[in-house]
């Protein structure tokens, strides 16, 4: 009778929402009534009111252990299963429930809900596979609408959020998890993941060393632990290597680093961008300006690797493709730098619009006064006139066009105040001083 009074104040507690009341009067029952499912059966109804859904599945489970026919006991275990995320447990409760109360409509409807959440992780499973990310998001998503307190789909949604590059999604749900589960691996494995993926490698041993500590079998801690590992150090060998002169080795470093872990896409971009530089010492401009591109796929906001690339065109003089670099760059940073850099990128694409003097007459953009003079004579004497007269008026034509630009570049060349305002850019057409002087 005493056991009877505990339930009855439970039961009023529990009325008013004073879950946490209600358990301890329920707890006094059991403690003097050990054989009695229906205490048990109230206190999981509370633990459930408090989210405390294991402890909930436990009452549940030793009240159906002392009366198998207890049908509300059979559906708490079932729905407890279910928000845990155990849908084939949870569809065995639910059959029983199904047995003791064939007329009972709440039960058909819980049966459905376990099903899909089975279907959900089935497609989740085919999707991560896949590498289909995005699936397996939305397929956890809808699971966890039924299974609200499921930490595995919680992790497998933040593991794939991280493999996304949502990494303040993810780390928001291991946080979640973590605070309610310190001790949880699997979250601490997406915690290091996502500070893997935003290349702070350090941290991110730290976090799959303690995932490890918690769960010693976690073999993606292992993996992504042994893989951050080597790419640190694969990546240090190649920046030493660079720093000391050794081009060709450091490239092969960074080539054996690439291969490391292709989801690492921010490491990767700058991995990327360093074998880039290395490209570009060694004069493989058309494979550093490759390079670059993959970096800037990987990280359309790696300013460096815009930088790196705009160098490049200049270099292999694509100047179009340099001021469009250039232009990005200094959307992105308005610096003094960038801005000079862009600029001087302007101005040599408008140079390479006009006339090449120095490519009329077959010189070097550095050649002496002399080797202009040598030059110039030996291109007059080539494209004269007098020397086809005998060929087809075509020819003739055609001839003397090209002995009137030797001329022309000669006259400018050959002037240092002229090749001066040549050599920097100013379009001379345009120059009152010296109007008249092309035809």
């Amino acid at each position: 009778m005493e056991a009877e009074g505990f339930k009855e104040q439970g039961n009023a507690f529990y009325v008013k929402k004073d879950y946490a009341e209600a358990f301890n009067f329920y707890t006094k029952a059991i403690d003097l009534c050990p054989k009695n499912a229906s205490y048990y059966g109230n206190r999981a109804a509370t633990l459930m009111m408090l989210s405390r859904y294991r402890e909930a599945l436990e009452d549940s489970q030793q009240a159906v252990r002392l009366d198998d026919t207890f049908m509300k006991g059979h559906m708490r275990e079932g729905k407890c299963h279910l928000l845990l995320g155990n849908a084939m447990a949870a569809s065995r409760c639910f059959q029983k429930v199904q047995e003791l109360e064939p007329e009972n409509s709440q039960v058909q409807q819980e049966l459905k809900s376990a099903e899909s959440i089975l279907e959900f992780e089935r497609l989740a499973e085919i999707s991560f596979e896949k590498r289909d990310f995005r699936m397996v998001v939305f397929c956890m998503d809808r699971a966890l609408q039924s299974a609200s307190a499921c930490h595995r789909f919680k992790v497998l949604k933040a593991e794939c959020l991280a493999l996304l590059g949502r990494y303040p999604e993810a780390q928001s749900v291991a946080s979640d998890i973590l605070r309610m589960d310190s001790t949880n691996g699997d979250a601490l494995y997406v915690r290091g993941l996502c500070l893997y993926y935003e290349d702070c490698i350090d941290k991110a041993v730290q976090f799959f060393v303690q995932a490890l500590r918690m769960a010693p079998d976690h073999e993606k801690a292992r993996l992504a632990c042994r893989n951050a590992k080597a790419l640190k150090a694969k990546k240090e060998e190649g920046n030493k290597a660079f720093k000391e002169g050794s081009y060709e080795e450091a490239y092969d470093l960074y080539s054996e680093a690439l291969t490391i872990d292709p989801n690492n896409i921010k490491t990767n971009a700058k991995l990327y961008c360093n074998r880039a530089t290395v490209g570009s010492k060694l004069n493989k401009l058309d494979q550093a300006i490759e390079d670059c591109t993959k970096a800037i796929k990987l990280d359309e906001t790696y300013i460096k690797a815009y930088m790196r690339r705009a160098q490049c065109y200049m270099d292999t003089e694509q100047y179009e493709e340099a001021v469009r670099d250039y232009e990005k760059v200094y959307q992105t940073e308005k610096t003094k730098e960038h801005k000079s850099l862009l600029k001087n990128a302007q101005l040599e694409l408008k140079k390479s619009k006009r006339k090449d003097y120095y490519k009329v007459l077959g010189v070097e953009k550095n050649a002496t006064e002399d080797e202009i003079k040598k030059a110039y004579r030996k291109r007059a004497l080539m494209h004269h006139p007098d020397r086809h007269s005998g060929a087809s008026a075509e020819v003739q034509k055609e001839e003397e066009k090209k002995f009137k630009e030797v001329g022309e570049a000669f006259t400018v060349l050959s002037d240092p105040k002229k090749k001066s305002r040549y050599d920097s850019g100013h379009d001379l057409e345009d120059d009152d001083m010296n109007m008249g002087l092309f035809h």
